[in-house]
């Protein structure tokens, strides 16, 4: 299984193309202002009226740096060191061997998306005038994101506190032109020679401007935002499967009913029900058993209950955007300086908030996917299947039909109950005690990544089976919505058949969940957007 989510992953609307240019400025971004610059490439226009904010608060700093009395970060040293005071002629040094020595990451290379994320969110919080930059420094990451130069961030390093330190440290350290990046064509360079042939000067560091850079949550919050974006498409394409399965497997679509689920007014579970009801909307299949001969009086959970746990982790992901949203409005530096002036250590950097979310959405995950899978199971067993052949095989004793498939998928959900542990709940000590209790979100964040791309593959042998499930239902036909979606796997060579290869019909699926395919063909065919 892959490590990350798929790199053709879009989640966005098909209603809603993403924005090619986003203005930063002192206001804050929104979670598609991320997606746009960090998924799809769009570009970065710094405003105007912001950049003289930078540089106004920029004079404060200077003058404070003229101060014989010692300013945390501006004229002493960090951390364990913050009461060291450093002299004026050494002040540049002390910058640029801050972000040397924290560009200590190691591991796999963190994905481009990511890293354009972090870099973005980092500018955004330059931009308010809350940290001290020079304006020469906002203009140069600004000038990395649109020149598609990525630096080379390492997979371990990040405890999220004091913020996403190592993984920004490497970005700093190309904004000064070292260390290592991919051109816009994913090619590796030394960052000296890349940011050469994008016209870029690289950065020498002034007073504080090494703190400023490297002291955030934008990691972590750069890939809460990409879930987010990811979840949202992925819990319509989970109603989508659920109706599949509903249909496929013979069951009722009354429980679905509006005024049933106003019972219980949990608002992500009307969403869900609401999407079954129209994805199963007069369907032909669902209709041939509602008469007085079908003895059958309740579906099994898995069924009947998925709007109440697909609306469950609707509801766990809006809770998580609005966490996304307050982080986006915020201004974290330490040391920060305030709207009268002031420069004030601050513990805002410490990832609590975003971390709690990330491991909050990695549970929902989980068990979106146990639900799945248990669909999936119910389609192969003869004894739960409403009639249809053993596994789904074209010959039985001769065919396994889809017998591994349901492995795979039941391989995944077990691995998914694991990266369901928290892991901000693990805090280890650093930098001599000073740090005494770290955040873990990078790491929450990585294990979410991982999560949702086992969420989209068993997603996608749920709509596998019940598209050959719904096939050997013939000459019963199911509904449009559904209908569609048969056909689009069809369109993969997913189809009834004998024996053959799956894995690469498993892999095209996939890739038809994860670029939205499913869910807009489904509701493209439904007549209306899924929420």
């Amino acid at each position: 299984m892959s490590t990350t989510a798929p790199a053709h992953a879009t989640a966005s609307s098909a209603a809603s193309a993403p924005a090619t240019e986003v203005v930063v400025g002192v206001g804050p971004l929104g979670i598609a202002d991320v997606v746009a610059v960090a998924r799809h490439g769009a570009s970065v226009v710094l405003d105007p009226a912001a950049l003289d904010g930078v540089a106004a608060s920029r004079a404060i700093i200077e003058a404070l740096a003229a101060d014989p009395e010692p300013h945390y970060g501006i004229s002493t040293g960090f951390g364990a060191l913050a009461t060291t005071f450093i002299a004026e002629d050494r002040r540049a040094q002390l910058q640029a061997s801050l972000v040397r020595s924290h560009a200590a990451g190691s591991g796999a290379e963190v994905e481009t998306e990511v890293v354009r994320a972090l870099m973005l969110l980092r500018l955004s919080t330059l931009m308010t005038g809350r940290t001290g930059v020079r304006r020469e420094t906002a203009e140069t990451y600004a000038a990395i994101l649109n020149a598609g130069i990525t630096p080379v961030v390492r997979e371990y390093g990040s405890l999220g506190c004091s913020g996403d330190l190592a993984p920004l440290s490497h970005c700093a350290l190309v904004a000064m032109g070292e260390g290592a990046v991919r051109t816009a064509d994913g090619d590796p360079a030394e960052a000296g020679a890349a940011l050469a042939a994008a016209g870029i000067t690289p950065l020498r560091l002034g007073e504080k401007e090494g703190l400023a850079l490297i002291n955030g949550t934008d990691g972590m919050l750069g890939m809460l935002a990409l879930a987010i974006d990811d979840l949202r498409m992925l819990l319509a394409t989970a109603d989508v499967a659920a109706a599949m399965s509903v249909e496929g497997l013979m069951g009722t679509d009354a429980v679905f009913a509006a005024d049933l689920h106003a019972l219980r007014p949990q608002r992500g579970q009307a969403v869900s029900a609401a999407n079954l009801r129209a994805l199963l909307a007069d369907s032909p299949i669902v209709a041939s058993h509602k008469g007085p001969e079908c003895t059958r009086v309740q579906d099994a959970y898995s069924l009947r209950c998925a709007p109440q746990v697909h609306g469950a982790a609707r509801d766990t992901l809006a809770h998580a955007a609005s966490v996304a949203d307050a982080e986006l409005a915020s201004a974290i530096d330490n040391p920060v300086l305030t709207p009268d002036g002031r420069v004030e250590s601050n513990g805002n950097f410490h990832g609590a908030p975003v971390a709690y979310v990330l491991d909050f959405l990695a549970i929902a995950v989980a068990d979106v996917a146990s639900m799945s899978e248990r669909r999936t199971d119910r389609f192969l067993d003869r004894a739960r299947n409403q009639g249809l052949p053993p596994f789904l095989a074209h010959e039985v004793g001769v065919d396994s039909g889809l017998m591994i498939a349901q492995y795979t998928a039941a391989g995944i959900v077990s691995e998914l109950k694991r990266l369901a542990v928290p892991a901000s709940v693990d805090s280890i000590p650093s930098s001599a005690m000073q740090e005494d209790h770290v955040s873990m979100g990078w790491a929450a964040a990585r294990k979410l990544r991982r999560a949702i791309d086992g969420l989209t593959r068993v997603l996608a042998i749920e709509v596998m089976t019940a598209a050959r499930g719904l096939a050997l239902r013939a000459p019963l036909e199911p509904g449009a919505p559904t209908g569609a979606v048969v056909e689009l796997v069809a369109g993969v060579g997913a189809v009834p058949g004998p024996d053959r290869f799956l894995s690469p019909e498993i892999e095209a699926i996939t890739a038809l969940v994860a670029d939205g395919a499913v869910r807009d063909r489904a509701a493209a065919a439904a007549g209306a957007p899924l929420a």
